[in-house]
């Protein structure tokens, strides 16, 4: 496992190179959360652009197109039944409680439809340093340093939120829907301290909030997650796929039960998860810049030459992989092969 230290000493280094990162996106929109036209522009650089990563691999994928400008870009997560994607821009530190994040929406083809969707300060929203998003219905959660918030998807209301922090979160990081409707969320339990020192807050663990959202509790709480980042519901083997981000593991585990199961290693800092129509898990490394399947018990390369690619998202059907790159403010697409 990586030191904690070791771990926080590469976010810090990126929150600095996100608070520099200057937008290349305008957004004229004077209210968020209130779906219309699309007052947005982007710069966006085609298959032929040079930027960003490339395939690898006869399976690998090929580069669709690059979005610029984002704010800090930790997550994009594919609504199907919208057509629609998201994506979460902390705007800064990951664990800063400044009140500047905001969510983006995008259409199908990566098109930026509202850049400033959801945005801290308008409309009663409050996003400090959003990660990772899970859809139910109408409903858009986010996780946000130490609570979980909801929203409308279709407006950008702000529904209702949990804060996790009186039962000792403090960096929920991904989010990921059972099967039974209850919601998932990672800790990956690090913190800043005042001297600039950093600490491994507590055990490792995996809030649950449940289907009647009347609270989380602890479904999980075990050092072996590793700094748990990504998760994913994988419903044909009946368990979650965890990416751990402190340690060169992908592990498994089932609601329910104490103790998990690595499926495969690799270089570790792993964040973002996916599970294509045929079944493949895919993960993120910053640790060697890329998007990789597991195979068989290692990874094996699909997209490399990303640099800090965070929480991916992925359209099943069109096999159309998003990935944020949380240094560069941007997002990639890419058309996966071997489907």
């Amino acid at each position: 496992m990586r030191t904690t230290s070791a771990l926080v000493a590469l976010l810090a280094a990126a929150s600095v190179a996100a608070c520099s990162n200057d937008s290349k996106l305008q957004d004229t929109a004077m209210h968020a959360g209130v779906a219309g036209t699309n007052t947005d522009t982007a710069r966006e650089t085609g298959a032929g652009g040079t930027a960003g990563g490339t395939a690898a691999g006869a399976q690998g994928a090929s580069k669709v197109k690059t979005i610029d400008g984002f704010k800090t870009p930790e997550s994009v997560r594919w609504d199907a039944s919208s057509s629609q994607w998201f994506v979460s821009n902390i705007n800064g530190s990951p664990l800063a409680k400044d009140n500047n994040g905001f969510i983006s929406r995008l259409k199908a083809d990566g098109t930026v439809d509202s850049l400033h969707f959801i945005q801290a300060g308008k409309n009663g929203v409050t996003l400090n340093g959003p990660k990772g998003m899970a859809v139910s219905g109408d409903t858009l959660f986010v996780a946000d340093i130490d609570a979980v918030r909801a929203f409308s998807k279709s407006t950008g209301k702000p529904l209702t939120s949990w804060n996790l922090a009186p039962q000792g979160a403090h960096f929920l990081n991904d989010i990921a829907l059972g099967p039974n409707g209850d919601v998932y969320i990672t800790d990956t339990e690090v913190a800043f301290n005042a001297d600039g020192s950093t600490s491994h807050t507590t055990t490792d663990r995996i809030f649950m909030l449940n289907r009647d959202r009347k609270g989380a509790s602890i479904a999980i709480q075990n050092d072996s997650l590793g700094r748990p980042n990504g998760i994913i519901w994988d419903a044909k083997n009946d368990r979650f796929v965890v990416l751990s981000f402190g340690a060169p593991t992908v592990v498994a585990w089932a609601p329910g039960s104490k103790s998990v199961t690595t499926l495969a290693t690799g270089k570790g800092q792993f964040d973002g998860a996916e599970i294509t129509s045929d079944g493949r898990i895919l993960v993120s490394s910053w640790a060697d810049s890329s998007v990789s399947v597991v195979n068989g018990n290692a990874l094996t390369h699909l997209v490399t030459g990303v640099e800090a690619p965070a929480d991916i998202g992925l359209d099943p059907a069109r096999g159309l992989l998003a990935i944020p790159l949380f240094n560069k403010g941007q997002v990639e697409l890419y058309q996966l092969g071997g489907r």
